[in-house]
């Protein structure tokens, strides 16, 4: 995450940019509003981990998270900290020009906040940030612990889309709550 800010805020210096690794899923709530559930977040900064899961319950896991170039090719690693399970390692050729998002890409990164349950209620965290821009890439090597750690299912194949993204600077906006579940009798 780079240059991260909180409504109209200029973005926090050094803590508001750091690695973030995140296994999520996609949700749409009453009110039609895109968004993500987040089943883990791991972040190499402390105080950020601290924040997120003390303000808003978001499952944030303290964890080392490294990529190194070695010219076109990205190695990108994540390890949880102090007995944490749940790591990944991704080696990644990326092309130099950049690629227009498809559906599927626009489907995966234009979600413009997140829903959280806590404490004891649901709410929509909206957040602003430029398109995702994309280069295109292959997939050289893939070991994932992340999402099983997350509670999921592993996945039985490849991915179907590999993308890099430089990063892009996000705007965090207001909390809003939302209504309880309806219940339906008989």
């Amino acid at each position: 995450m780079d240059d991260l800010a909180f409504g109209r805020t200029p973005p926090l210096p050094y803590l508001g940019s750091f690695g973030e690794v995140n296994v999520r899923l996609y949700s749409r709530d009453v009110a039609g509003r895109r968004g993500g559930v987040f089943r883990s977040l791991d972040c190499d900064r402390l105080l950020p981990v601290l924040t997120a899961r003390g303000a808003f319950g978001l499952p944030y896991r303290w964890s080392r998270i490294r990529s190194e170039w070695f010219d076109s090719r990205l190695v990108y690693r994540t390890t949880r900290r102090r007995g944490g399970s749940g790591g990944a390692r991704v080696r990644l050729e990326v092309e130099d020009e950049e690629v227009p998002a498809g559906p599927l890409e626009e489907f995966l990164t234009r979600r413009w906040g997140l829903h959280e349950r806590f404490p004891g209620r649901t709410y929509y965290l909206p957040n602003a940030h430029p398109v995702w821009t994309f280069r295109r890439c292959s997939l050289l090597g893939w070991e994932d612990d992340l999402v099983a750690a997350a509670g999921l299912s592993r996945p039985r194949s490849e991915p179907v889309s590999v993308l890099y993204s430089p990063g892009l600077p996000v705007r965090f906006g207001t909390p809003v709550p939302l209504p309880p579940p309806r219940t339906r009798l008989g």
